[in-house]
């Protein structure tokens, strides 16, 4: 009978063919599948798999593991090396590039690589998963994504999926391969690549094989004064309120007895009316300083300030430098046994440039020329009401930048084999993660600046003499400000075996288990936890911190096939977190072909996700909030807009040692129809619930509510918001559904050369989050909420074409139109959908030799507009579009075989 077998489901294809030259006679080789510890010939299981194949990679130029996963329809709310830069004044966990797939977090994201874990990104904050920067991109193989949550197979952290980056295991030979690429406006974002990968020993043969692979690839950066699209977005006429009101000239930041007396004179900063805000600027009469400071009326300086367009120049794509080594070998021990070890360097180095340091300064009245014939003037020498506050941003000592160095090793060495009919694997895993946060430029001895405002030898108004340009550069704190560590050290074993024969084939079993230890360490330089570095954020002096924990598991897997048509499986994993406690995660799944050309599946499950060691440990951090407003500032005056009460407000971050885990139940049906050789759909619908959420409430929901969560806001003598406490916490439940759809179209030959489709696309029904127990569900499906959005409907769509040695390649990432994110004291508005076509070609010159060349966003689509204020980049959403514009690149490969 036949059983319909689509390679893009489960890579079928290649893994059938495999043969074991160790027997005499050739048999298929039974292989192990993502979703299943139970090795098979064919692929198919209850669990939906979704396989990129290396011949995919290289279609889609793509040449890092986050470029990758961007393009999974699965996935959203990524972080990426975008959304890096974006997080500004944050810091926290900056260069972290990571998979969030069904948008559950990427804590509930397992990344794997060819099958076991490696440590996770060790700066601490609220994400918990593995940097992508650590996966040796240019050795993978193929990318299995498993759609469904596999807690009972591979542990707490996988309710959302499992991503496993597989890496070629036999291979002989040298191939080398260079990629070039721009972009075509500008010139900025370029990229160079170039990769080596040899190895040597035929396996069936000389029974070893050993290859490795170095890849290196260098970008440029890419400035916001480089692309059109800034411009045409208008971010200073639609979107003022999000920019800053640390400007050059700086903003004069008066008190209420200052503003008083100045209207009382009649004072006027914009040359036409007398002021009335506490803001006020003397160059606003002369249009402030553009085009970096601009007057904007309605714009967070206000009509007697100025406004700082930090969009004009910011950067919008960081520079960097990635390199990885990948080295695998296998060797026959003999009597059906093999050992394997693998190592896996990779280290990201990333500079993240930002805008000019800035500074509330505080100096005597006579040190402010607009001032001098005022009666502030007159004011005894002592009297604080002389002190006048300036905001000033400090062009002078040159843009902020971080280096941002994130180092991954890992060692990973076993043995595999059969013994008395049992398939067994172990192996000893070993992973590190270091990052190092460097402040690089203009990062400055806090008091050494605000003495050199107050006794004048900087100047807030104009430029400083050469005594003040020297003062910025002795002031200027170069070298590591924070350090973070991450350990773990695993063991773990599997066997499975087949007992006994029914009716549709062999009931087989497997068993396994797991141990392991997880370490972090956090530590910040002295001057940082001394505060004296103006534009970091200090966490005091009892920042570092240093934990650990063991978790240990055993589980247990049975496939049934009751008839031919009908294969029920069971698996349950009991997992234990030192401190947190454990669960049983059980997972039961049917498979049931009731014709040759149909196969229906169906899975359910638990599972749980344990809080990370940041989230039970973190001493009490310092961030910044989005720029959002105080509603009590706007009812206090009805004359206050919501620029007048727009800010980012400070907030302190609390972890929890009490938190309980996460729990889930996975619920997933769906259908594989191949109708004939070459053509497949699937439908797959996915049920997913998580309760007991960990989570902190974002600063827009406290607002947005703060008559029950006003206890949260502290506010000064003034009624001004002086901080917001975010407390990590169990609160709430979390749902989400959605369909699965794909299409594969293979091997159809016309007169003019073979065509090829595929599609994978993405229908979520339903996302919505509880912000506590009790509290009525909140949709962020279609809307953006706090950080982000979970668009409708995404796709991956690909047409390929090939004749002989030439092949083409047409494809389209889209994503749905949503509601943009809601602000208070502005209308509702809609962001568009957001549709990338990209183009490729390849020659096969020889069996040797291959060219290919591409244009990703081929049609030069720009972000669209948007009001979101998460994100420090204002006017569009960095998390998922792409700045670079259409980008133009050319590869080729040689292999000596």
């Amino acid at each position: 009978m036949k059983t319909p077998c689509p390679s893009r489901i489960a890579a079928a294809a290649a893994l059938l063919a495999l043969s074991c030259a160790a027997q005499a006679q050739a048999t298929l080789e039974r292989v192990e599948i993502t979703g299943t510890a139970i090795k098979r010939i064919e692929g198919e299981t209850a669990l939906p798999v979704q396989v990129i194949t290396r011949n995919d990679i290289d279609k889609a130029g793509v040449t890092t593991a986050a470029e990758l996963i961007a393009r999974i329809s699965a996935s959203a709310n990524n972080l990426t090396d975008g959304g890096s830069v974006a997080y500004g004044g944050f810091r926290d966990q900056m260069g972290f590039n990571a998979a969030n797939l069904r948008g559950l977090g990427v804590s509930s994201t397992l990344v794997l690589l060819n099958g076991r874990r490696v440590a996770n990104f060790a700066s601490p904050g609220d994400a918990a998963g593995v940097d992508l920067n650590s996966i040796p991109a240019a050795a993978i193989q193929r990318v299995e994504i498993l759609l469904d949550g596999a807690s009972s197979l591979y542990g707490s952290d996988a309710i959302g999926g499992v991503i496993n980056f597989i890496t070629r295991k036999d291979f002989t030979g040298v191939e080398v391969s260079a990629l070039a690429g721009n972009t075509t406006e500008g010139h900025g974002a370029a990229k160079r690549s170039a990769t080596l990968a040899g190895g040597f020993g035929d396996f069936g043969r000389d029974g070893f094989n050993v290859f490795g692979v170095l890849d290196v690839q260098k970008t440029s950066s890419l400035n916001a004064s480089r692309r059109q699209f800034i411009k045409d977005l208008d971010i200073p006429g639609r979107l003022p309120d999000l920019l800053s009101s640390a400007s050059f000239p700086g903003n004069i930041r008066l008190s209420n007895y200052q503003r008083d007396t100045l209207i009382d004179e009649g004072y006027s900063s914009n040359g036409s009316t007398v002021i009335d805000s506490k803001t006020v600027n003397p160059a606003a009469a002369n249009g402030c300083n553009p085009p970096a400071s601009l007057y904007l009326p309605d714009g967070i300086g206000g009509a007697d300030g100025c406004t700082f367009d930090y969009m004009r120049d910011i950067e919008l794509y960081p520079k960097s430098k990635k390199s990885s080594i990948f080295g695998r070998g296998i060797f026959n021990l003999g009597g059906g046994h093999q050992a394997f070890a693998e190592v896996s360097l990779a280290r990201a180095r990333t500079l993240y440039t930002g805008t000019p340091n800035r500074v509330d300064a505080d100096m005597d009245v006579s040190r402010v020329p607009a001032f001098a014939g005022s009666a502030l003037n007159s004011l005894a020498a002592d009297d604080e009401e002389r002190i006048i506050t300036v905001r000033t941003r400090l062009a002078e000592a040159g843009l902020r930048t971080s280096e941002l160095v994130s180092t991954t090793q890992r060692v990973v060495a076993g043995m595999t084999g059969l013994v008395s009919g049992w398939d067994y694997e172990w192996a000893l895993n070993h992973s590190t993660s270091k990052v190092s946060d460097r402040d690089y430029q203009g990062y400055l001895n806090e008091q050494m600046i605000l003495d050199g405002f107050a006794n004048g030898t900087l100047n807030a108004f104009g430029p400083s003499s050469a005594a003040g340009l020297a003062l910025y550069e002795k002031a200027q704190i170069r070298g590591e400000v924070r350090h973070a560590t991450g350990n773990m050290d695993s063991l773990d074993f599997k066997a499975s075996k087949a007992l006994t024969p029914l009716a549709g084939g062999d009931l087989a079993v497997a068993i396994g288990g797991e141990y392991r230890r997880e370490k972090q360490n956090y530590h910040q330089s002295d001057a940082l936890k001394q505060d004296l570095i103006l534009g970091e954020t200090s966490q005091g002096p009892d920042s570092d911190f240093g934990k650990s924990r063991k978790v240990a598991a055993v589980f247990g897997e049975i496939s049934a096939p009751i008839t031919k048509q009908l294969e029920l499986q069971a698996a349950l994993r009991y997992e234990h977190y030192q401190v947190s406690g454990g669960a049983a995660s059980p997972k039961i799944g049917l498979k049931y072909v009731p014709m040759p050309e149909l196969l229906l599946r169906a899975s359910l499950g638990k599972g749980f996700r344990a809080p990370s060691l940041s989230d039970l440990y973190r001493p009490v951090t310092q961030g910044s909030s989005a720029t959002l407003v105080d509603p009590v500032c706007l009812a206090e005056d009805p004359s206050n807009t919501p620029t007048d009460c727009s800010d980012i407000w400070t907030t302190l971050n609390f972890s929890n040692a009490k938190l309980k885990p996460e729990k889930s139940r996975q619920f997933s049906a769906g259908m594989v129809f191949e109708p004939k050789r070459g053509v497949s759909v699937n439908v797959d619908y996915w049920n997913i619930e998580k309760t007991n959420l960990i989570s902190s409430l974002g600063v827009d929901v406290i607002l947005g509510n703060l008559a029950k969560y006003g206890s949260l806001v502290h506010r000064d003598e003034d009624n001004v918001i002086d901080h917001i406490d975010l407390v990590k916490e169990n609160r709430g439940k979390q749902r989400i559904s959605g369909l699965d759809l794909g299409l594969n179209l293979s091997g159809l030959k016309t007169s003019v050369g073979q065509f090829g489709l595929r599609l994978n696309g993405t229908l979520t029904l339903k996302s919505q989050q509880q912000t506590g127990d009790g509290d009525p569900f909140v949709s962020n499906l279609g809307v953006f909420i706090n950080d982000g959005v979970v668009q409708r409907w995404r796709h991956t769509l690909a047409l390929d074409w090939e004749a002989g040695p030439v092949s083409m390649t047409l494809s389209n990432n889209y994503l749905q139109g949503y509601d943009d994110q809601h602000i208070i004291g502005k209308p509702d508005r809609k962001v568009s959908a957001y549709s990338l076509w990209n183009l490729s070609a390849g020659l096969e010159a020889s069996k040797a030799l291959t060219f290919r060349v591409g244009v990703q966003n081929l049609l030069n689509k720009a972000p669209p507009f948007s009001q979101q204020a998460w994100f420090f980049l204002s006017g569009y959403d960095p998390s998922y579009t792409d700045p670079r514009g259409r980008f133009v690149y050319a590869s080729v490969k040689y292999a000596f075989r």
